[in-house]
């Protein structure tokens, strides 16, 4: 597959996967607002499953699309969701700092643009995660790993995509944590994540290591 084919494919599971968010101003109660994540939860499994099954740029071959059963995940949890501000990064674009390169799973580099840090307490205890934007529009992305890799998740780390709230805040859903797709086919080029998005917890949200066909 070409660069510009895994862009495209990486750019559809973007606006696939960013379901509809309740709004920022939540008037309903504290369980209503759960029920309503949960719900969100269930329908961008629905969409990625469907992906996965009948897309004709789903990464499974035509076998294992046949065969294809549903991604596996953790159980829904509202421990795993953060709403908050983004710690914003304003960085000159002649600033070398402006763009983070990382590597891939091919050896080549791909960039994103710096946009921030976000701060989230899990445990009792303060966290971070650097915040990234894609270059071609202005979806939020964050590399993570964290101590399930390679036992209970994905070796490589997982993603999450977000999206700028008004207020320069954001939504941080662990929930909806997913593996990248040379996790399926070795063919993609996929992100490796920071070190400095590596986590020392461990994450129990999100999709989990099982065979999925």
């Amino acid at each position: 597959m070409t660069r510009v084919k895994t862009i495209f494919v990486l750019m559809a599971l973007v606006s696939l996967w960013l379901a509809e968010r309740p709004p920022v101003s939540w008037g309903g109660s504290h369980e209503e607002f759960i029920a309503a994540q949960k719900e969100r939860w269930m329908s961008w499994r629905k969409e990625r499953d469907e992906f996965f099954k009948t897309h004709q740029r789903s990464p499974l071959s035509e076998k294992e699309r046949k065969n294809f059963k549903g991604l596996t995940y953790y159980p829904f949890s509202p421990n795993y969701v953060f709403n908050g501000p983004i710690k914003r990064y304003v960085l000159n674009i002649n600033n070398p700092e402006y763009y983070a390169t990382f590597i891939t799973n091919k050896g080549v580099n791909k960039r994103y643009i710096r946009y921030g840090k976000f701060r989230f307490q899990l445990d009792g205890k303060e966290h971070a995660l650097e915040v990234y934007k894609s270059i071609l529009s202005d979806a939020l992305f964050i590399p993570f790993k964290d101590t399930t890799n390679g036992k209970e998740t994905y070796e490589a780390g997982r993603y999450i995509d977000g999206e700028i709230l008004n207020g320069y805040k954001m939504e941080l859903d662990f929930n909806m944590a997913y593996y990248p797709l040379c996790a399926y086919n070795e063919k993609y080029t996929c992100v490796l994540p920071p070190r400095d998005n590596t986590l020392s917890i461990s994450i129990r949200a999100g999709e989990k290591s099982s065979k999925p066909f």
